[in-house]
């Protein structure tokens, strides 16, 4: 079909002021957070409703062609980059919040809400909607169902799929399925939302999205805990969580990512620590404040050289800024960053720190690392310039090290940013071939004619 041809067909269903094949939208809407080659879409459509996303996406099917759903583009596994001459649809426009139930404690959302909108809208009605991804004021819902986001708050009060009661979705023929529901069981048929989430858009499109909302908590404490070795502070991670104390939040910095931070933001960190800890227990008041003075003990235990409890909530908010700083801190200091998504057992963290630090000695490499140390899940940030084919070459053998080593410590190559295109690689190492087979059987069955988000997680 001639780029005319689909601009008028796709105006039909949407409208024309909602198409676009204009260079510099096309442009745009080819590349997301990950470094990976762009793909240049053919077309650009805003669906202004549920119901017209559903006929683009029945068009595309019947078309056979290529379909990437996008929200904000933040994704850092090329889950959002197109295939080239495809169609990518935005869902920013489909971000109303149709229902905040307070007594049943859920809501019920279109696939374009902001993240943090919803956390707002939660918290006026009473309720507390605990994932947090560091892009929570941009990242939209439908992206977080999709590459099942988790969040500073994962260690205690889990990611995305732990809040998705129920959903809607259109399969490659436009039809919408529904699974799930708004009650707390639910027992009927098959749990499809339980495979659509973290599918990264390649078995369905997401049209409302039911999530669990919980109480907030009554209290809650934030300390900052600084060390002058890497070890003390790996071993305070795991003994935290030896001693059966589960933070609402435990992360982590390196020496390089705190000066970075500093540098950056001014929030007054140590820019003399080889590391540090920003943790924060919650819940009943007698209980924040008994945990708070266990993990202040386990911190001094092991040689932390300060502990500092926050005095009031801007001190704590102080806190936090300081580590969702972290991503444009070091983001400038080199034309290219690569956040990597390395995840092991809790109890491992102290062998992948010092893994990490080895791989940046080996392949003569800049990393900075920080993350949530609580559940595994580090942030190894590469800086390089990616014009340089050198260092590109010496970091992508870096990365290779690096989840290889993950791997062989037990863990994942995702905690919470997808497979996307960058770890696609990776996948037969974790998984085996039968279980990577299985799963291209299952695409191909929902799939057939494999338009949605192609190139994705298993390949092509």
């Amino acid at each position: 079909m001639s780029t005319a041809s689909l601009h008028k067909e796709l105006g039909r269903l949407v409208g024309a002021d909602n198409v676009s094949t204009g260079e510099a939208e096309c442009f745009a809407h080819g590349y997301d957070a990950a470094v990976v080659e762009p793909g240049r879409p053919a077309v650009v459509v805003r669906p202004q409703t549920v119901e017209a996303l559903g006929a683009v996406v029945g068009f595309c099917g019947r078309e056979g062609l290529p379909l990437t759903v996008r929200g904000a583009g933040t994704n850092l596994s090329g889950g959002t980059v197109p295939r080239a001459g495809g169609v990518v649809a935005v869902t920013t426009s489909l971000r109303r919040i149709r229902e905040i139930n307070p007594a049943d404690m859920y809501a019920v959302v279109e696939p374009g809400v902001v993240t943090a909108e919803l956390a707002r809208a939660a918290s006026r009605a009473g309720l507390f909607y605990p994932p947090d991804p560091g892009s929570m004021q941009v990242s939209t819902l439908g992206g977080n169902v999709a590459e099942n986001s988790g969040g500073l708050r994962g260690l205690k009060y889990g990611v995305t799929r732990d809040y998705v009661m129920g959903l809607s979705f259109f399969d490659t023929e436009g039809n919408l399925i529904k699974t799930g529901a708004r009650t707390v069981k639910c027992a009927t048929g098959y749990n499809l939302a339980g495979l659509m989430v973290g599918s990264e858009g390649t078995l369905g499109v997401f049209a409302e999205i039911v999530l669990k909302l919980v109480p907030p908590p009554a209290a809650s404490q934030a300390l900052m805990a600084t060390f002058a070795r890497l070890e003390d502070a790996s071993r305070t991670v795991a003994d935290i969580i030896a001693a059966r104390i589960v933070p609402c939040t435990l992360e982590y910095l390196d020496d390089f990512t705190i000066r970075a931070v500093e540098d950056y933001a001014g929030v007054g960190l140590p820019t003399d620590a080889a590391a540090l800890l920003l943790i924060e227990v919650d819940g009943h008041p007698v209980q924040v404040g008994d945990e708070a003075q266990q993990v202040e003990a386990i911190c001094r235990r092991n040689r932390a050289r300060q502990v500092r409890l926050a005095r009031d909530a801007a001190e704590r908010d102080r806190v936090w800024e300081a580590r969702r700083a972290a991503i444009p801190a070091l983001a400038r200091l080199q034309p290219t960053i690569m956040l990597e998504d390395a995840t092991v057992p809790r109890s491992r963290i102290p062998q992948m720190v010092a893994a990490i630090a080895e791989i940046a000695r080996r392949h003569e490499v800049t990393i900075g690392t920080f993350g949530h140390a609580g559940d595994g899940n580090l942030h190894p940030s590469f800086l390089f310039d990616g014009r340089d084919p050198a260092q590109a070459e010496r970091v992508e053998a870096a990365i290779a090290e690096l989840y290889h080593r993950a791997l062989e410590l037990g863990g994942t190559l995702s905690g919470e940013h997808g497979i996307g295109l960058t770890k696609r690689r990776f996948l037969p190492d974790e998984v085996g071939r039968a279980t990577l087979a299985w799963s291209r059987r299952l695409k191909a069955a929902l799939d057939p004619g494999g338009i949605l988000n192609p190139g994705k997680v298993l390949g092509d």
